[in-house]
């Protein structure tokens, strides 16, 4: 009977020929490589991820810059009421790039595709890279609180040499889905944390007004939504909490021992208003920092690289 490790040799050895051969795209154009590598090498990809240099999840500070980028699975495409913002992946891809290079940036969090994007671009080597998990409950859809694992799962993040799975986890009491979501998201918290990775859980109590989803962002409710998040899953060793900065963040913060990170959500008005609450809420014990976004990948100005040097400077002060 033949011996698994030998075909993993095997093709670990295709891959490197692959990563050597791998064409390089004259006049530096690194999207038209990408687009070689994708249609010619896709195994590349699974090189370049064991080829990744990784880091410690927390350095001495014990604050995490995270840059989020999942949006666009979920048909979730809209920033600051522009409905395509977000169609176009090269610019994307581009205003990511920007945001990784900043120094204060530690990590990223996205789908399989934008990974994999960046992973060929060459730009997450030093970052904690998060992986998205369910992206099933499209934006706008009759069965958007049906948050299905259509993404990663814990045994691909551990193979693919990633540091950690998302999973958006609504909570709405009037919906019997909301049962099937919060025991997929309690088994993904027990895969993950049987393999040492971090396990980000993101929930909102919610409810539909007029027929549209809407999410509870008081205090009273995230306090119940967090109470909910951190008993899901056989431990909460490597659970984080991503939440909103709401409104009386003292007592959510209270609610829980968990670390937590603050989302982004959808920008608006001026940015000096958002930075006074993401500032107010990092002072409290127990936040580590930020998961953002839109808010920071199409700022009002346009300016990536200010907007985000601004957040890492609250993060990283």
């Amino acid at each position: 009977m033949p011996d698994p490790r030998e075909d993993r040799g095997d093709e670990e050895r295709r891959a490197g020929v692959a990563l050597a051969r791998a064409p390089r795209a004259a006049g530096g154009d690194r999207f038209a490589e990408l687009r070689e590598l994708r249609a010619r090498c896709p195994e590349v990809i699974t090189a370049r991820a064991a080829a990744r240099k990784r880091r410690p999840l927390l350095r001495p500070d014990g604050r995490l810059m995270i840059v989020a980028a999942d949006h666009p699975a979920r048909g979730a495409l809209g920033v600051r009421g522009v409905p395509n913002a977000m169609a176009n992946r090269y610019d994307l891809l581009g205003r990511l790039l920007t945001a990784l290079s900043r120094p204060g940036v530690d990590g990223l969090l996205a789908t399989a595709d934008v990974i994999e994007d960046l992973l060929l671009l060459g730009a997450l080597d030093d970052k904690i890279v998060i992986g998205s998990m369910n992206r099933g409950g499209l934006q706008g859809a009759s069965f958007e609180l049906d948050d299905r694992f259509t993404g990663y799962d814990a045994a691909t993040i551990a193979a693919m040499g990633l540091d950690g799975g998302k999973m958006l986890t609504r909570i709405d009491p009037e919906d019997p889905g909301t049962a099937a979501t919060l025991e997929s998201a309690g088994h993904a918290v027990t895969d993950l944390g049987s393999r040492r990775l971090l396990a980000m859980v993101e929930p909102f109590m919610c409810r539909r007004v007029g027929g549209r989803l809407v999410n509870d962002l008081s205090a009273q409710a995230v306090i119940k939504s967090v109470a909910i998040a951190s008993g899901l899953g056989a431990t909460s060793g490597y659970t984080w909490l991503k939440l909103p900065a709401a409104d009386g963040m003292a007592e959510v913060m209270a609610a829980t021992t968990l670390p937590v990170l603050l989302l982004g959500g959808d920008p608006e008005g001026p940015p000096a208003g958002t930075y006074a609450r993401w500032e107010a809420a990092l002072a409290l014990p127990g936040v580590r920092g930020f998961v953002a976004g839109r808010t920071l990948l199409y700022p009002e100005d346009g300016d990536v690289a200010v907007a985000v040097d601004a957040a890492c400077a609250l993060v990283h002060a």
